[in-house]
């Protein structure tokens, strides 16, 4: 065969024959060792990892070939296969000419009359960990596509429950979140506070703005409203010009006192519109539960009437729900 050593006279070539045709299928090194861990013959490839030609290998060990912990390190694993007799498998991670190789061999002892072969099948990982790194390249991948998609699909959900002009919650949102707070607040006998806030009519700038200039003060209420909301509280849009505000833990005098620091806020803010400044003022109707209200209902009606009063009063006014007086 041309691509092996010349086999050594006590080496059978049906042997070498049939080991590189099998090991060639898989795509591994062959080399074959006498009892004394000389080569008797090698294919072109395991020639080649050892940086000589097969007909070089021939007689030779692997003290003469390699540097010293590496050839100790193959000499003790061919010992041990010739030791016991059977088949030996190991791996083999080193440094050859400033390559890092990384090979998994099998060690057989086979009987040739009265001599003992060393039969060597070298399978090289570079391809098997090549595989595994672009496995593990398309499994991060798949994981960083899924997350994103399930970002998006977070985001698609959000948006659906939010306002696209304030950025505010929707009402369905807010209904929900009011049915949640009124069963916390039951169980766990604590307040909260709901307020409704309405857009009082535009003066005749805000009016000349038309459709636009309305948008730009409905991104303003809606600044307005997170910055004056904590995470736990709920803010939405209920209508064209209509707010609605959910106070967790929150009494109904510390509620009027941050819709009053409201109501301010949005009376001095200035809104810059077509290289006009357009104004907005608001009125406020504030109800608590359970003071003013004992049920999601109530505390609506206590709302609407307390919304009412203030655009009674002229509006750019926080006005508060009456406090009931259940009899004892």
């Amino acid at each position: 065969m041309t691509s092996a050593a010349t086999p050594h006279a006590d080496t059978s070539p049906a042997l070498a024959q049939g080991l590189l045709a099998w090991a060639r299928q898989r795509g591994m090194l062959v080399a074959v060792k006498g009892e004394d861990l000389r080569y008797l013959w090698a294919d072109e490839a395991m020639a080649g990892l050892l940086g000589r030609s097969a007909a070089e290998l021939a007689g030779r060990s692997d003290t003469e070939l390699l540097d010293g912990q590496l050839a100790a390190t193959l000499r003790s694993a061919d010992q041990t296969a010739l030791a016991h007799g059977e088949a030996l498998e190991s791996e083999h991670r080193f440094e050859l000419r400033g390559e890092r190789r990384d090979f998994n061999v099998l060690r057989l002892a086979v009987r040739q009359g009265s001599a003992v072969q060393l039969c060597c099948l070298w399978q090289d990982q570079a391809p098997e960990r090549a595989r595994e790194a672009r496995l593990d390249a398309a499994l991060a991948q798949l994981e960083r596509e899924q997350k994103a998609h399930e970002t998006l699909r977070r985001e698609a959900a959000d948006h659906a429950l939010r306002d696209a002009a304030t950025g505010l919650s929707n009402r369905a949102h807010f209904e929900d979140q009011l049915r949640r707070e009124v069963d916390l607040s039951t169980r766990e006998h604590r307040e909260f506070a709901m307020v409704f806030i309405e857009l009082d009519p535009f003066d005749a700038r805000a009016d000349a703005a038309g459709p636009e200039g309305a948008v730009r003060i409905l991104e303003a209420m809606g600044r307005l409203l997170r910055g004056n909301t904590r995470a736990m509280d709920a803010s939405c849009r209920l209508d064209d010009r209509r707010f609605g505000v959910l106070l967790s833990g929150v009494g109904l005098a510390t509620a009027h006192s941050r819709m009053e620091q409201l109501r301010r806020q949005c009376a001095t803010q200035i809104v810059v519109h077509g290289g006009r400044e357009l104004g907005f003022t608001v009125s406020m109707g504030v109800a608590s539960f359970p003071h003013t209200a004992h049920s999601q209902d109530e505390i609506h009606a206590a709302c609407e009437a307390a919304l009412a009063e203030a655009r009674r009063r002229g509006g750019n006014t926080v006005a508060l729900a009456s406090i009931r007086f259940d009899p004892a």
